[in-house]
């Protein structure tokens, strides 16, 4: 469920590390992987290094969105840079599926024409693998529920320390049984692990952008709860979004039948929007009931 806006500066301090740390570990483990995959002739190796430089890629824009989202709004930017968060894992999930491409295209020519692969190489590099992104994994594992970037932060370390297991279990094989094509094998699996992943990433990701109502709000339950209020006696112009990958707005036109409502009003329907809908921006328009002047915005295309 998203937060206030106002932890987000704190929340920003307390993952810099996080951020930091899995970087600067993942940078040192691709730089190890590239060099012995290229040592070993090990697809395997060099196909999870590109996948684990796009997860550099992706930690280094969540980062900069996060604090980009931080910053105070200004005249022109009345929202701020808090939208950043969704163009940050949009952009990650993009690049994640060219990569995905790249190394189906390489596995595929690899099963055409197999090379021998240094086992023991691939076991020792993969094993160090399990051990780096489990630990980057478990960084962000408090903060996965709540943000887009911070949850595919998580999920993608998590799925590279599973896939550096397959990696190990196809170095073992090729030790024991020479299988050659288990090396390509392996790593199609790792671009059917991480697309699963990935996409739901990416679908997300998309809907932010396109300003659909964030997943975890019901529309339908927030428009029975606006039309049920007292003295309101329609409601027009609704709409729920993103306003970042923590925040949500709304904004809606309640028609009604009472010409005085207080302050106390609004506030008690701003709270409740909050407290159950996790809607932390509601801009509320309230209009007196008259058929002969009613809003513009009153239309069908509106509700």
């Amino acid at each position: 469920m998203p937060h206030d806006h106002s932890h987000h500066g704190h929340e920003v301090a307390n993952y810099s590390r996080a951020f930091a740390i899995g970087i600067a570990l993942n940078v040192v483990f691709v730089l190890i992987e590239v060099g012995y995959g290229v040592m070993a002739q090990s697809l395997a190796l060099i196909a999870d290094a590109g996948h684990n430089l796009s997860d550099v890629a992706s930690l280094l824009l969540a980062w900069g969105a996060s604090a980009l989202a931080a910053r105070t709004a200004t005249d022109k930017r009345t929202y701020g840079f808090r939208k950043a968060t969704i163009m940050a894992s949009l952009s990650g999930a993009v690049l994640l599926l060219v990569a995905l491409g790249g190394i189906t295209w390489e596995a595929i020519g690899r099963f055409m024409n197999p090379h021998p692969v240094a086992g023991p190489v691939v076991i020792a590099v993969a094993a160090i693998g399990v051990v780096i992104n489990t630990v980057t994994a478990l960084l962000f594992v408090s903060g996965q529920k709540h943000d887009l970037n911070i949850r595919s932060a998580f999920l993608h370390m998590a799925a590279d320390a599973g896939v550096s297991l397959g990696v190990v279990a196809a170095g073992v094989i090729i030790m024991l049984k020479g299988w050659l094509w288990i090396d390509p094998a392996i790593s199609l699996a790792i671009v059917v692990v991480i697309l699963i992943g990935t996409w739901s990433l990416f679908r997300d990701s998309v809907d932010l952008a396109m300003d659909a109502v964030p997943e975890g709000i019901d529309i339908v339950a927030v428009r029975n709860y606006l039309t049920g209020l007292d003295n309101v006696c329609a409601i027009h112009d609704l709409h729920v979004w993103a306003l970042s990958t923590t925040e949500s707005a709304l904004t809606v036109h309640l028609v009604v039948n009472d010409a005085v409502l207080s302050n106390k009003f609004l506030r008690r329907v701003q709270q409740h929007l909050h407290d159950q809908f996790g809607i932390e921006h509601a801009t509320i328009q309230v209009e007196n009931e008259d058929a002969e002047h009613s809003c513009m915005l009153d239309r069908r295309s509106c509700l």
